[in-house]
């Protein structure tokens, strides 16, 4: 039976997320830019892993592999870059959909207006994609929460997906307003529409924002001014780590169900925040070592993490680890036990596990010309924690100063978007404050005396 996953890009945050994604996909499973793999790595790849490719690939009579995903943009620009980038021969061009007029940053451009004359082709081209496999496993989606398209057309394309896709997992890498670094003064508003909007549509959304990365990008790989190419280069390691265990074989796979199952407590705490480690410079690399204990606790660490907040301000509710390459279990359990023993790592009193862990035994593999250094292990943490109520606590303060005086709103009521929407989704992200506090006040309740 397949398991396979339909990766959906939206918006220009989710597309070019995509194109480093998938230029990654290539080189992990040794396949060319024209979609072609040659008979001898084909066959060493599915005598270690039966299926190799079925996952993220379909194979056509040509013996070509076409990635099992959906780039849609409101306006053609990143989607032009991707159908004349290195990687443009594997894409069908009718997975690459484009509109003519963007959302220019407006959720309700996206959900209401430009983005319903794109939607049913958008759709058709999902449903193509489902038909072409066996077993569905999980959609994972690609967006932002601050942009027009990736809040408005993501949110819309959701709705559509969790009516003809109800059974299947909703999975998705989402980039989060960062507290300091805004690239559109609408953000709160966006972000917080498509957080009401979308709840009840996603099973998981993992959290990352620019400005941690940027910090990351500066402090680890000494990049004075990081682009958005070295961004999605960290992203598309997360994103690779996560489905890894479904393309390649490990002592502990980790299905993409699973993640729902360990990761969520409770149906609206559905937001894991994300850490990967190693990340260094070849320089680095040349002397310092990487064993299974170092990357583990480098991944506790807050400046490890994909998202501005500090998980000592709150208590862990479930933690994956997702390892990779050269390690085996008795390394995992000796690492995570050195954790425990630190107290580095506080749960709540009513988890008495804690951790979920994935071994997988494919090699990372960078980017040629990545400023990454290549490794032969690593490791990426999926915390859901409490601490991320204050990352949801920041947004709402934004938003409501611009809603207490109304600011930029009519751009969204001309869009055929009622004004009571806006307190109806604040309402439901205040609930969702109060949904972290409770988790946080009930982990503290009891003497933690919870044995491991």
């Amino acid at each position: 039976m397949g398991r396979e996953c339909i990766s959906l890009q939206l918006g220009q945050a989710g597309c070019q997320i995509g194109s480093s994604l998938w230029e990654l996909y290539l080189l992990e499973h040794a396949i060319g830019n024209d979609g072609m793999v040659s008979p001898l790595i084909r066959e060493a790849n599915e005598r270690m892993f039966e299926n190799a490719y079925d996952t993220i690939f379909n194979e056509t009579e040509h013996g070509q592999l076409v990635p099992r995903s959906v780039f849609a943009d409101l306006e053609p620009t990143v989607c032009d870059e991707i159908r004349s980038g290195p990687i443009r021969a594997i894409f069908n061009p009718s997975q690459i959909v484009s509109g003519k007029e963007d959302a220019s940053n407006c959720y309700a451009r996206g959900y209401y207006t430009i983005g319903r004359d794109l939607i049913d082709e958008v759709m058709e081209n999902i449903r193509k994609q489902a038909e072409c496999c066996d077993c569905i496993q999980s959609f994972f989606v690609f967006h932002s929460f601050g942009g027009g398209t990736g809040s408005g057309f993501a949110s819309l394309v959701l709705d559509n997906i969790a009516a003809e896709f109800s059974a299947k997992s909703r999975l998705a890498c989402a980039v989060y307003p960062s507290p300091r670094i805004s690239t559109a003064i609408v953000e709160p508003y966006n972000s917080v529409l498509l957080t009401h909007t979308s709840m009840e549509n996603m099973d998981v959304v993992f959290l990352m924002d620019n400005e941690a990365m940027y910090q990351l990008c500066r402090a680890r790989l000494k990049i004075e001014r990081p682009s958005y190419i070295n961004l999605n280069q960290l992203i598309a390691q997360v994103a690779s780590t996560i489905t890894c265990s479904l393309r390649f074989s490990g002592s502990l796979n980790v299905d993409l169900s699973e993640f729902q199952t360990n990761l969520v407590p409770f149906p609206r705490i559905h937001f894991p925040v994300t850490a990967f480690s190693p990340i260094r410079t070849p320089e680095q690399a040349y002397h310092e070592s990487n064993s299974c204990r170092q990357i583990t606790e480098q991944a506790f660490s807050k400046d490890n993490l994909f998202l501005k907040c500090n998980p000592s301000h709150g208590r862990y509710m479930a933690c994956g680890l997702l390892y990779r390459g050269d390690l085996i279990p008795k390394e995992v359990n000796d690492a995570i036990a050195d954790i425990k023993n630190k107290r580095t790592v506080q749960f709540v009193n009513w988890c008495p596990t804690g951790f979920k862990v994935g071994i997988n035994h494919r090699l990372p593999v960078v980017v040629p010309g990545s400023d990454m250094a290549v490794t032969n292990r690593s490791l990426c943490v999926l915390s859901n924690n409490t601490a991320i109520g204050e990352a949801w606590h920041n947004l709402d303060l934004k938003f409501d100063k611009l809603w207490s005086k109304r600011a930029f709103v009519h751009w969204y009521v001309n869009e055929c978007m009622e004004e009571g929407e806006f307190s109806e989704a604040r309402e439901n992200l205040a609930m969702l404050e109060q949904d972290y506090q409770s988790a946080f006040d009930m982990g503290r309740d009891e003497p933690d005396d919870t044995e491991f």
